[in-house]
């Protein structure tokens, strides 16, 4: 049986640097290094979520607002063919014919309008599509470091 050249660990003896620390109650700076690496692509990756939740439903807006605008201009292309049907109303029965036409044709019109301007303002609703929620986030995230590693 062979003995052991390692002599028992002296606590009043002085601290040795080769030798590990048994310290087990901070992490070391290797272990924060791995956390914060952790940490910042589990934001990166949730930042990246929220931006593209928030272009999509820009996106969404702005398909809403041309698919009204398109509306606009079917009306308005009723509008066209009443206006033509008013004309030959007119020429067909005079007065009460062309009147009936005209009638449609302003209401139409006046529908048009409507669908143009509440359109307009789904469009301006989704523009810049820059998700400003998460600029506002990432901004903060950095003050947040920044004021951090001051300390």
């Amino acid at each position: 049986m062979a003995l052991s050249t390692h002599a028992p660990h002296d606590p009043a003896a002085p601290h040795d640097p080769a030798t590990p620390s048994h310290r087990n109650d901070d992490p070391s700076t290797g272990e924060l290094v791995s956390r914060l690496s952790q940490d910042l692509s589990q934001l990166v990756r949730d930042e990246m979520r929220l931006a593209k939740a928030e272009v999509t439903g820009k996106a969404k807006r702005a398909g809403i607002g041309a698919g009204l605008f398109s509306g606009a201009g079917l009306l308005a292309l009723y509008g066209v063919g009443a206006l033509v049907a008013s004309a030959v109303m007119a020429l067909a029965l005079a007065v009460p014919g062309w009147l009936a036409g005209l009638i449609v044709a302003v209401v139409l019109f006046a529908g048009a309008g409507v669908a143009a301007m509440v359109g307009k303002s789904q469009v301006a609703q989704a523009v810049p599509p820059v998700p400003e929620r998460t600029v506002d986030n990432v901004k903060r995230d950095v003050e947040a470091v920044r004021h951090g590693s001051e300390r």
